[in-house]
This record gives C-alpha cells, sequence and structure tokens, in this order.
C-alpha cells in the first residue's frame, strides 16, 4: 500500500469508512499525495489525452461559441471568460486564438482560469500569455472568487472528475457503498453503510430499480450548477460543459481508475492513477434549471462541433496543409466526433441566463 493508501487505512481505523466521494476527494486532491497536486496527468506520456490535445480545432469552436455568445449579450465591455481545470491552456490558448474573429470581443476579455495544480498554472501561464491580452490573467482555487458580473464559463472534462457518491439497493433499504478495510484490517474494500429509506439525491425515477442496482450521485456538480444557475440570472451570461456521461439518471456503477492510458482497480494505489465517473447531465441541468437558468442539450459532442462549423474549419486547415498534416487533421477530427470515439459518449451542456436567445449550437 503507498502513503497516502496508509494514511487513509489510519483514517478508516479511527473514524470509520470513508464514502466514495471522501476517497475520491482525497485521491484526487490530498495537498502532498493526490493525484492533482502537482503533476501534469496529459499526454501520451501521462495518463489520458483530452480534445484539445487531439485538435486545434476543438478550441477554436469553444472560442467561437464565447464569441457569438458575447455577441448574443450585446457585446459588454466586460466580460469574465471563465475555465473550470484548464488542463495545458491548450483550450483557451486557440479558443483566444479565433476569438480574433469577433471585433471588440478579446479587448472585452477578463480571463480567470481556475485551477489548483502548480505544474499545470506554469504551462497554462505561458499559453495565455502568448494571447496578448489587454487584461492579466488570473488564476483562482474554485470559482466563488470570480468577480461579479457578465461570465461565460467553458469547462471541458471537468465534471466527470468532481467526487461522487454511490448507493446500492439493499432488501433492507439503500445503503451507501463506503470504502472500509479488509479482513487484514490493513487493505482497502468496498462495503456497505447501515441502510436507509431513500438518499436524499435519488432520483425519483430510480427509487424502483432492481434489487442490488448501485447509483451514483454528484452533490458537487448539483452544487455548481445551483451556483453557476444563481450567477447568471444575477449577473447574465452563459456556461458550457464538455464530458462523458449519460443524458438521463440511470443505475450501474461507472467510477473508474486511469493510469498510464490503462484501467486499474479504483482502490489500488490511490493517488496515482485519475479517477473519474460518468456525469449525469439531467441531473445537473435540472440543477441550473431549478436555480433559474436555461438549460440545453446534452448533445452528443460530434453533433455538437459540427453544428458549430467544425468540418468547415478543419477544410481550412487542410487547405496548404501537406498530405501527412492533412492526414493527421482528419485523423483528429474522426476521434473527437465519430460515434465509436468520442462522438456520442461525449456530450455538451450549456447553461445560460434566461434573457439570452438559444445557445450556439445547440438550435
Amino acid at each position: 500500500m503507498n502513503a497516502l493508501g496508509e494514511l487513509m487505512a489510519r483514517r478508516i481505523s479511527h473514524s470509520g469508512p470513508l464514502t466514495v466521494a471522501q476517497f475520491m476527494a482525497e485521491a484526487l486532491n490530498h495537498p502532498r499525495h493526490g493525484y492533482y497536486a502537482n503533476r501534469d496527468p496529459l499526454g501520451v506520456a501521462g495518463d489520458f489525452i483530452t480534445a484539445p490535445e487531439i485538435s486545434q480545432v476543438f478550441g477554436e469552436l469553444i472560442g467561437l461559441w464565447c464569441a457569438v455568445s458575447w455577441q448574443a449579450m450585446g457585446s459588454p465591455d466586460l466580460i469574465y471568460l471563465v475555465e473550470l481545470g484548464p488542463g495545458r491552456g491548450t483550450l483557451m490558448a486557440d479558443a483566444l486564438r479565433a476569438a480574433r474573429a469577433a471585433p471588440g470581443f478579446r479587448e472585452a476579455i477578463s480571463l480567470h482560469l481556475v485551477e489548483t495544480n502548480e505544474a499545470l498554472k506554469s504551462q497554462q501561464k505561458h499559453a495565455v500569455d502568448d494571447a496578448a491580452l489587454p487584461r492579466t490573467a488570473t488564476w483562482h482555487d474554485n470559482l466563488s472568487g470570480i468577480p461579479d458580473g457578465p461570465v461565460l464559463l467553458v469547462a471541458n472534462e471537468f465534471l466527470d472528475v468532481l467526487p461522487i457518491r454511490q448507493f446500492q439497493k439493499t432488501p433492507a433499504g439503500w445503503s451507501e457503498r463506503m470504502v472500509g478495510l479488509g479482513d487484514n484490517g490493513h487493505d482497502l474494500r468496498f462495503v456497505l453503510g447501515p441502510p436507509q429509506d431513500r438518499p436524499a439525491l435519488l432520483d425519483e425515477n430510480l427509487i424502483s430499480a432492481p434489487m442490488g442496482s448501485v447509483v451514483e450521485v454528484c452533490p458537487a456538480a448539483l452544487s455548481l450548477a445551483a451556483a453557476l444557475g444563481e450567477r447568471l440570472v444575477r449577473g447574465g451570461g452563459a456556461a458550457l460543459f464538455i464530458d462523458y456521461g449519460y443524458s438521463l439518471s440511470q443505475t450501474g456503477a461507472t467510477l473508474q481508475a486511469v493510469r498510464a492510458h490503462r484501467y486499474q482497480d479504483v482502490l489500488d494505489g490511490p493517488g496515482e492513477a485519475d479517477l473519474t465517473a460518468h456525469v449525469d447531465f439531467g441531473a445537473f441541468l435540472r440543477a441550473g434549471n431549478e436555480a433559474g437558468a436555461r438549460g440545453f442539450g446534452p448533445l452528443g459532442q460530434g453533433e455538437f462541433l459540427t453544428r458549430l462549423g467544425l468540418q468547415s474549419r478543419a477544410q481550412n486547415l487542410k487547405t496548404n496543409a501537406s498530405r501527412e498534416l492533412a492526414v493527421e487533421i482528419d485523423a483528429g477530427i474522426a476521434r473527437l466526433t465519430d460515434p465509436d470515439q468520442m462522438g456520442t459518449l461525449f456530450k455538451a451542456v450549456a447553461l445560460q441566463a434566461p434573457d439570452l436567445p438559444n445557445s450556439p449550437g445547440f438550435d
């Protein structure tokens, strides 16, 4: 067992089992041993590759979405452009380059990046410095530090790492799935907590699920949607989220661990692998709607990017490209859009102020 696993085992022996959410939070965000504490997990040498690293077209189309949304807001002189979990800054750099097509948009931008990984912050700074925005970019540990006012927020593969809780239906009721200790009092294993009538966050459509069913809920995502919805109603703006998940609340455990582009046991070596779970987009949108925002989607990533002009942009890139580069561009587009790759599993949703026209790409 590694150092973080030992810390967890001691905590469990002293205070009892951890919820899956507590386990995820420690494994991902522990200040010393957490997965996101100080490493760069992206790219071929890391553990996973995200859409902005696959093709520049992805970030450019997100920039177009931002520019059109800004124009729909009446082109305010100041707009807070926010990215949650900006990775290496690739998406934002590509988006800001594409934003030049909208006169006045870049001059209105006050850029705010929400990131806790120190190793990635330096890469993000280098990426956005090249954009030469008129205002200096600002970094935050969470969304609460963003000043009040109109906002455009984007987040790619951010919701899937927010801690989830798991509940399993048993003959005695719903029991929370937790992380406890094995028979040897040392190794981590999944255990069930005391039964309860119905978890507070459980979707009512899942109450009659078959015996043995596992349901995942993400309180952090629901809180984010509610807070963001309230902010959009109060100050105006729009938010775009792209991630992998399902459209309606459903049963099934989706929590997974990925290390060096391979799946591994979730409890094996906490802090050494990326932990993610599929996003319940239906629940996320409901939370935003209940806070007063208008919700759009979910829409498959392939269809969403195509509606924003993906094929046209890709063709423009290939106009003066070498044969080898043209093949590379086509491969990247295929990976982003094909149904058997990222095209349908990954989905886009948007929340926006209620007085704005339909969100770009969701018309």
